[in-house]
C-alpha cells in the first residue's frame, strides 16, 4: 500500500456560505431593490439556485441569505426558498454595506468559528465588497444580479450578442472589486465552490 504521506490530500469542505437574497437566490437582475416593490416573478428562485441549496445541505454546509431591504419585503421573496436556510435581516442603517459587519452577524448567528472556508456569493457589488472586507472568499454573480439588472423576460429578450455584452461588462465590475471568483448564476456553484476548495488545499488565501 502507498505510504500515507504520497497520498494526495482530499480537497478541505467549505465551512459555510452565505447568499445575497435578491439578484442571487431570489429576484432575478434585483428588480426588487429598483422598483421597492415585489412580484410574483421577483419571488421566482434564480436558475440553480434551488439545486445549489439542496447540494449545500447533503454536504452538510450552513448556509444564510442576507439583506437590507426591509422584512416586508424579504419574507414574500424568500417564501420560495427551502425553510432550513438561515435569514439574516439587517437594516440598511445600521452598518450599511460594505461593512463587514453583516457577514459576521450571519456567521455567528451560524455558529461558525472560523473565517476560514466561509464564502459569500452575490450579485451586489455592495455585499461583495462587505464580504471582502470581512475576509470571505466571494464569488459574484454576472447575469443575475444588480449589475445587468434585468427581469427574466427582459433578459431572454435579448439576443445572443447583447446578453454576452451584459454579462462581460458585469464579469469586468465584479473582477474590478477583487471577488476571487465570477459565474453567470446559481447554476455554475458546484464547480465554482469546489474550484475555491483546491485553491484553498493549494494554500491560497482570500
Amino acid at each position: 500500500m502507498p505510504r500515507a504521506e504520497n497520498m494526495p490530500l482530499a480537497a478541505p469542505s467549505l465551512t459555510a456560505v452565505l447568499f445575497g437574497l435578491t439578484g442571487c437566490l431570489v429576484d432575478f437582475g434585483a428588480r426588487t431593490r429598483q422598483q421597492g416593490a415585489h412580484s410574483a416573478e421577483h419571488a421566482e428562485a434564480t436558475p440553480g439556485a434551488l439545486d445549489s441549496l439542496s447540494s449545500l445541505q447533503r454536504q452538510q454546509i450552513p448556509c444564510a441569505w442576507l439583506d437590507e431591504l426591509p422584512a416586508a419585503l424579504t419574507q414574500p421573496l424568500a417564501a420560495s426558498l427551502p425553510a432550513w436556510i438561515t435569514s439574516s435581516q439587517q437594516l440598511a442603517t445600521n452598518n450599511p454595506w460594505p461593512s463587514p459587519n453583516a457577514c459576521w452577524r450571519a456567521l455567528m448567528a451560524l455558529n461558525v468559528d472560523q473565517l476560514d472556508g466561509c464564502v459569500l456569493v452575490s450579485g451586489e457589488p455592495r455585499l461583495l465588497q462587505s464580504g471582502l472586507n470581512a475576509g470571505l472568499w466571494t464569488v459574484g454573480l454576472a447575469s443575475c444580479g444588480s449589475l445587468c439588472g434585468l427581469a427574466p423576460s427582459e433578459w431572454h429578450a435579448l439576443s445572443h450578442k447583447e446578453r454576452e455584452h451584459l454579462r462581460g461588462k458585469a464579469t469586468v465590475q465584479l473582477f474590478s472589486l477583487g471577488v476571487h471568483s465570477v459565474i453567470d448564476h446559481l447554476g455554475d456553484l458546484d464547480t465554482c465552490l469546489a474550484d475555491i476548495s483546491l485553491r484553498r488545499l493549494k494554500g491560497e488565501k482570500p
